[in-house]
């Protein structure tokens, strides 16, 4: 098969590693890429967010899949188009697509379905929601987001009435994330434990990926500024099997079928965003495409080829038989430039790459690098490097991780050094009694 993988980040690099792999591949191309996918794809010069160069040269190209990994390309209906050329993509058209595109959209259709979720009321003048958010009857702390796609930072935890009303003050009247912030959802804060769930759909039928858990928050002990992932492991140590059915029953399913009975078929991987509250799992957000750096510890365990699947998915044969996953465990640490989510530097020379792929069961997938003039990999982001490690348990697998991270070095380099640790002393515990 002749496939193209449209993105640049780390899912993207993990995606063209496990394609690469399967038998049916003919061509591998990855559009933008980075310098991690070079090692596996050609790369075509033509950004995620490009669609009209997108579809040209998909159009010229004929592939048998594409495979649209961020949610942008998704939210601006590049899947719709190729459909309607009759390609095959992996990945939701835009109005199944705006259940990540439009917070405000999911909130609603989990309101329709009976989906378990925070309560939450939706804004679009300031004096309303100043109104509102002075009111005596509303309870604090509570959480402010942007309705629309805001790079991870339209999202707000607000301890009282002038943070939140500052913070809605900065979406709709200062216009600080732009159309993303026209609308805003002020949303009931949950407690427990987050966890990360994804299942497989092809418009109808769905297959559950194994689970996982990943860690947002920049520095150990869940300190620090929110992130786009600074590391992530599986299986979860916190999702039993009883949790899933319940997650399964109550918000997959009534999701998937929900979408379809309202003409949005969700056709590609869906990511639930959990909390984990007393009264049971609560959705905290949807996302319509693979988690990073979720996907690097997904993808090596699967006991399987996932061209196939993919592939199955986006022609509607996908099958309800349950997944084969490998009984290793996996835990991927995310190497980060300094500074990172706030300001950071660019272009530090990565050393030690070779000796830590040279390592038993570790592979690294690459987010934001690139090479330079000189041919040398350099930091071009800011998270740079998924270190990710597989072993017969999470104990092995982190010490794996760490171990590959150790021979890794760049000026200024950020990592946390607590990924999997609660796990790991959850899962003694268990074997303890």
């Amino acid at each position: 098969m002749k496939v193209l993988i449209v993105g640049s980040g780390g899912r993207e690099d993990a995606l063209t590693w496990a394609l690469s792999r399967s038998s049916r591949i003919r061509l591998l191309r990855c559009a933008p890429g980075n310098a991690g996918t070079a090692r596996r794809a050609e790369r075509v010069s033509i950004s995620a967010e490009d669609v009209p160069a997108l579809l040209e040269h998909i159009r010229a190209e004929s592939y048998d899949l594409v495979v649209i990994g961020p949610e942008a390309p998704l939210v601006a209906g590049l899947a719709d188009q190729l459909r309607r050329d009759g390609v095959a993509v992996f990945g939701p058209d835009a109005a199944a697509a705006q259940i990540e595109g439009s917070k405000i959209f999911a909130k609603e259709l989990m309101q329709r379905h009976d989906i378990p979720t925070g309560g939450f009321r939706v804004f679009e003048d300031l004096g309303l929601a100043t109104q509102y958010l002075r009111s005596t009857e509303t309870t604090y702390p509570l959480v402010v987001k942007a309705d629309g796609l805001a790079a991870g930072k339209g999202v707000i935890l607000a301890d009282d009435a002038e943070q939140a009303i500052g913070a809605v003050r900065a979406m709709l009247e200062e216009g600080r994330f732009g159309d993303a912030g026209k609308r805003v959802l002020v949303e009931e804060m949950l407690y427990g434990r987050e966890a990360s769930f994804f299942v497989l759909a092809d418009g109808k039928n769905f297959v559950e990926l194994a689970t996982c858990q990943d860690y947002k928050r920049a520095l150990d002990g869940d300190e620090g500024l929110n992130t786009g992932g600074m590391g992530t492991y599986s299986p979860s140590a916190y999702l039993d099997e009883a949790t899933r059915r319940i997650i399964v029953d109550t918000i997959v399913r009534p999701t998937i079928d929900g979408l379809a009975s309202e003409g949005s078929p969700f056709r590609g991987v869906l990511f639930v965003g959990l909390m984990l509250t007393e009264s049971g799992p609560k959705v905290l957000e949807y996302n319509a495409r693979f988690g990073d750096p979720e996907t690097q510890v997904l993808l090596p365990r699967l006991d399987g080829d996932w061209l196939e699947l993919l592939h199955a998915c986006a022609t509607g044969n996908l099958g309800s038989e349950p997944l084969r996953w490998k009984p290793e465990a996996a835990v991927c640490i995310v190497m980060a430039a300094g500074g990172y989510p706030g300001s950071y530097g660019k272009g530090f020379p990565i050393e030690g790459t070779d000796a830590a792929e040279a390592l038993d069961g570790v592979e690294l997938f690459h987010a934001g690098t690139t090479l330079d003039n000189d041919g040398r990999l350099v930091t071009s982001g800011g998270r740079v490097l998924g270190v990710t490690a597989l072993g017969q348990d999470l104990d092995e697998a982190r010490r794996r991780a760490y171990e590959a991270v150790g021979c890794i070095r760049w000026d200024k380099e950020h990592h946390r050094t607590d990924i999997a640790a609660d796990a790991v002393r959850r899962m003694a515990e268990k074997v303890q009694g």
